[in-house]
């Protein structure tokens, strides 16, 4: 075994000797069935901490001859799998960390750097097969295999780091790339080629250099949605057994949401909040507030408008196919908005093509990267909300008009009231605070229709529940009257504890005070969470 060719079992085994380990080897049967194949180009990018080196482990430990792993994987999902036997410990695993080799070569000449380490363990094991001057990796692993048929199964981290850290090397980023296809492409040594990294495949006008990849990102993750964070079933049982509330964990970390999995959960913060009992910020607090706020700052037409409607709980359209897969060359604001989605600061619909703002632990990093500067009227509603809120829970009608009236006039320059959706933003935007008792749900399916905002109190809050009505150039009474005649409390029939039904009214006829509202008791229920 060596560091490079054919590594030991150890960091799986380090993954599953841990306090929580969730089994995500169902993975292995996915790669087993694409060995081989013309599917044998696999390329995963996600959000740093979502388990990709760990992945990487794993099936370094299943497939290297370098280590016997029969007894590491008993019990888990692979082992029910028809081809665990049949491939497990039997390839020669050429495993690789992009980082690594970009650091120690500090930059200068990575490609040669990476080749002459990965030869010099080749030439230990298969030294008597090239010529001990060749240079090229390449040739000398076709060399390999022209002897002793021996194919070769790659498993590369970091592989888009050049990409995110060599960002205005253009050259470098080519040659990297040209590099990789030659390696990989079309060679007759290659049986399955995994990479992870945070980046989809660069590409360069209408081609990419890596063409052959079949890609699973956070945009379109494909098969390996399940993969890609932890599961509702799986947080489900985690809670269970560290006694944490379910729905509160599902406020902070839920919110990537994919075709076949609609709850999928960022691994890193539920681990964290589990092992500590404690529910804060633990993604975000691996990397600078500076870093998300860089590309929240850039002058795109329309970006900050649609970063004010996505801290209001609504959503925004996004063309995701114009991105490049770079941090660097951006020409829209949806370029800006997909990376967002590709670095884990958004999550995305693709069925509607949407982004929105996933949880409360993201919505803080976005809240930090306000305070620093350019956002002042943003924050000033931000630090309003708390006495909206209140005056809300009051039944004070004419506090929260005058407020709603304030956070309008302080969002003029950037939100435009068009429609009972913009206004919805809005109004979202204005009850920020309450999104540390409450989670709110817009367009919440209730009775014989949908509620436009929903408040519903986490378990820790004790609050009373609020159902919000919109309508637009309409009355407050009316949308009360829409929440009663539609029967909206009625989806709330699991619900223990006080509702408060809250309409509210925009005239934008009435310029001096636009906003008005009505709040009236719906009465207590009695039940479980709904």
């Amino acid at each position: 075994m060596g560091i490079y060719l054919n590594p030991d079992n150890d960091g799986f085994l380090e993954s599953i000797h841990s306090e929580i380990y969730v089994d995500k080897t169902g993975l292995i049967g996915y790669t087993n069935r694409r060995l081989n194949t013309e599917q044998k180009y696999i390329c995963v990018s996600r959000p740093r901490r979502f388990g990709k080196s760990m992945a990487l482990k794993m099936l370094a430990a299943y497939y290297s001859r370098g280590c016997s792993s029969m007894e590491l994987f008993r019990g888990f999902a692979i082992g029910q799998d028809q081809t665990f036997e049949e491939y497990l410990n039997r390839f020669d695993v050429i495993a690789l960390n992009m980082q690594q080799f970009l650091i120690e070569s500090q930059g200068n000449d990575v490609t040669g750097f990476f080749e002459s380490e990965v030869l010099e363990e080749l030439r230990e094991e298969y030294g008597a097969f090239f010529n001990s001057r060749e240079t090229g990796l390449a040739s000398a692993l076709r060399k390999i295999y022209a002897k002793t048929k021996k194919k070769f199964i790659f498993l590369v981290d970091e592989w888009d780091c050049v990409m995110r850290e060599r960002q205005e090397s253009e050259e470098m980023q080519k040659q990297y790339l040209d590099f990789l296809r030659s390696l990989f492409k079309d060679q007759p040594y290659t049986a399955l080629v995994y990479m992870t990294g945070i980046l989809p495949v660069k590409k360069y006008g209408i081609h990419s250099a890596l063409n052959m990849f079949q890609e699973f990102s956070m945009t379109d993750p494909s098969f390996l949605e399940e993969y890609t964070g932890f599961t509702e079933a799986e947080v489900q049982k985690l809670c269970r057994k560290y006694g944490m509330d379910y729905r509160e964990t599902a406020s902070w970390y839920d919110g990537y949401r994919f075709t076949g999995f609609d709850h999928i959960y960022n691994p890193k913060s539920v681990v964290e909040a589990m092992l500590r009992r404690k529910y804060s910020s633990y993604w975000t607090s691996t990397e600078t507030y500076e870093a998300l706020k860089i590309y929240m700052d850039m002058d795109f037409d329309g970006l900050r408008a649609d970063i004010v409607a996505m801290l209001g709980g609504g959503r925004v359209r996004v063309n995701t196919f114009s991105f490049q897969n770079d941090m660097r060359n951006f020409k829209t604001k949806d370029d800006v908005l997909t990376l967002l989605i590709h670095l884990g600061y958004l999550g995305y619909d693709s069925g509607a093509e949407e982004a929105f703002i996933p949880n409360k632990e993201i919505i803080r990093e976005f809240e930090n990267a306000m305070s620093t500067g350019g956002w002042a009227e943003i924050m000033r509603i931000l630090k309003a909300s708390e006495k909206l809120l209140q005056d809300t829970l009051r039944g004070d009608c004419a506090s929260v008009a005058a407020g709603l009236d304030q956070a309008h006039t302080e969002a003029a320059s950037i939100l435009t009231y068009n429609d009972e959706n913009s206004l919805g933003c809005a109004i979202g935007l204005a009850y920020y605070s309450a999104r540390k008792d409450y989670r709110l749900i817009r367009e919440f399916p209730a009775g014989h229709g949908f509620a436009d905002v929903v408040f519903l109190p986490l378990p820790s809050s004790r609050k009373p529940a609020l159902i919000v009505e919109l309508k637009y150039g309409k009355t407050a009474d009316s949308a009360i009257r829409q929440i009663k005649e539609r029967n909206y409390a009625q989806a709330l029939a699991g619900y223990s504890g006080e509702i408060l039904l809250v309409g509210i009214n925009y005239d934008k006829d009435r310029p001096d005070k636009p906003h008005s509202c009505r709040i009236e008791k719906a009465g207590t229920n009695a039940g479980g969470p709904p």
